[in-house]
């Protein structure tokens, strides 16, 4: 760990985001103040993992949220709302309807997203709050003083034991917490992209960055939790039991502003209040409402929820030393507020949970998916991701142009699926890009969406029977017919990713329908023949001579690579040609 000079490293003045200058194309660390006052100059972030990303750019929507429901574009308080100094809501006049609060939060997005760049109350306000944002002091930043520490954790695990008797307990390494590493004290990550000796070495840029990320992906590997009147496990952190899915654009100003949910997509029948961590007069208070146990009503406590009690003991050599207690986590069941995620029902509750994504399924892209993140045919047992449903809102009110192009982004860390230590194993990106015309397409007849999912689905029928024909072939060399098969079909799908991606991105509200299904038909069969043609090729002359197989009515045939891909191209042609 690098030497500090003096005991402060305060993210809304120090530079700790790493984003892409769109100016420059380089990379480049910012802080927090800077980074809203250029971020229409910024490509995307560009930190040290897609997932640090996501949780970091939760962090930046916890901020804008909070101010954007507070005050308008013009930086003045909605007249509805009394503010104190800390610009912090006191009093909601209850005079004023919903629908006229929802009407100001709507002009307020609208004024800024026309203005192409944040205003200055984001300043203000962080600098407001800046005590509450340094990695050192009496309020450290996303963790607890080693005195609160020891209030809420059993004394056999306090930081002042530990001090006494020489024995740690309840810590998390540096190299456990580097999400690159995620090395626990009973496994070795041979292929860190650090040598052992630097495993645990990290700038302060870095420690914050994966301090925040470690909050919303934590594994369940540590024992120790904070003191409790119920019992409870130690959870997963609330990102890590997602399958994300987040709007992306352009410019970082306009990735958040379309993640900027200021108008709820879910019936509130109130306005509530934003609530980020820092903004809990004590951590005693936080506790106890985490103690509950139930979903936030905000989205601002949601993006910052805690899954751990941190506290970073810094010794001589300014290198930390983190103390780690689990905090009872809210459950996943119908946490509808959370808008970056697919859902699942369950068919025994009809009860929604997110349709968290692991390593059997980790190589499918989002658009063999289309239907879990856009509710094609208004199905009751389908809820669409909020954010889908926050885009659906801004073009219905005119706010997104019809013929904007936009890009649906997945994030994921898949943990290693293993419920007793669930450390991560690998991460997950995709995206797709598509344009609001043909993604909320209005038209009773030939909906964009339903024959997006038919194309689909067609897709799949010929990916299938790809998959029956590399089975065959394995079958008939005498090897694991499953796994070469799989590992065929893999890469059938990987040829189709790109080709499918620009048809999607190539359709408009104007087109002719079929004709431009027509489009993707040929594109498909032309592929699906070049992957038959590239098996063909490797044949021997065992595949040539083939196997018997037996019919379900015990009838001996034989078959060899030529009458497989004969029934392969068969349903090709069947398939593409509609008959």
């Amino acid at each position: 760990m690098k030497t500090v000079r003096m005991q402060t490293f305060n993210l809304t003045t120090d530079p700790w985001i790493v984003v892409i200058d769109a100016r420059t194309n380089q990379a480049v660390t910012v802080s927090l103040i800077e980074l809203f006052q250029n971020a229409q100059y910024y490509r995307r972030l560009a930190g040290d993992m897609r997932a640090q990303d996501l949780a970091i750019l939760r962090l930046l929507l916890a901020i804008l949220t909070t101010i954007y429901t507070r005050y308008g574009a013009d930086n003045q308080a909605y007249e509805w709302l009394t503010m104190n100094d800390m610009f912090e809501v006191e009093h909601v006049d209850e005079d004023y309807g919903i629908d006229e609060i929802h009407d100001d939060l709507k002009q307020t997005w609208a004024d800024l997203f026309a203005s192409g760049h944040f205003s200055t109350i984001v300043t203000d306000y962080l600098q407001c709050h800046a005590g509450q944002f340094d990695l050192f002091g009496d309020q450290p930043f996303y963790q607890v003083t080693a005195s609160a520490y020891d209030e809420f954790v059993p004394e056999a695990k306090s930081v002042a034991r530990s001090k006494r008797t020489g024995k740690p307990t309840g810590q998390v390494a540096v190299r456990q917490m580097n999400r690159r590493i995620s090395e626990s004290g009973n496994s070795v990550a041979l292929f860190a992209p650090k040598v052992d000796e630097t495993k645990n070495e990290l700038t302060l840029a870095e420690l914050v960055r994966w301090l925040i990320m470690y909050q919303n992906y934590t594994g369940v590997t540590d024992k120790t939790k904070i003191n409790s009147d119920e019992k409870f496990s130690n959870g997963a952190g609330w990102l890590y039991r997602l399958n994300p899915v987040y709007a992306s654009g352009r410019s970082l100003f306009e990735i958040l502003m379309l993640n900027l949910v200021l108008v709820p997509t879910v019936s509130d029948e109130q306005y509530i209040v934003q609530q980020p961590v820092w903004e809990y007069a004590t951590f005693t208070a936080y506790l106890q409402e985490r103690q509950r146990q139930q979903v936030p009503d905000n989205l601002a406590a949601l993006y910052t929820t805690w899954s751990r009690l941190l506290h970073l003991e810094w010794d001589d050599h300014q290198r930390p030393t983190i103390y780690s207690a689990g905090i009872p986590m809210f459950d996943t069941e119908d946490a509808l507020i959370e808008p970056m995620t697919l859902w699942r029902q369950d068919k025994k509750t009809s009860r929604f949970r997110p349709a968290v994504n692991g390593i059997k399924y980790m190589g499918k892209a989002m658009w063999r998916n289309f239907g879990q993140y856009v509710n094609v045919n208004r199905s009751d047992d389908i809820y669409e991701a909020g954010i889908v449903a926050w885009l659906h809102y801004l073009k219905t009110e005119g706010l997104v142009a019809d013929d904007r192009q936009l890009w649906l982004a997945s994030t994921a860390l898949i943990s290693d699926g293993n419920m007793s230590s669930q450390m991560p194993a690998t991460e997950v990106y995709d995206d797709m890009q598509i344009q609001a015309d043909v993604l909320f397409d209005e038209a009773t007849a030939d909906h964009w969406p339903v024959r997006i999912e038919e194309v689909i689905e067609l897709t799949q029928r010929i990916g299938d029977g790809y998959y029956h024909f590399a089975a065959t072939v394995g079958q008939i060399r005498n090897i694991d017919a499953k796994q070469f098969a799989q590992r065929h079909s893999a890469q059938f799908y990987a040829s189709l990713n790109r080709p499918f991606k620009d048809w999607l991105a190539s359709l408009t509200g104007n087109d002719d329908r079929d004709a431009k299904i027509k489009e993707w038909r040929q594109t498909l069969q032309q592929l699906t023949l070049q992957a038959s043609s590239v098996m063909m090729a490797t044949s021997s002359s065992r595949d040539v001579r083939g196997i018997v197989e037996r019919d379900k009515n015990n009838v001996p045939r034989q078959v060899n690579i030529f009458t497989a891909n004969d029934q392969f191209r068969r349903l090709v042609f069947t398939q593409l040609s509609g008959r």
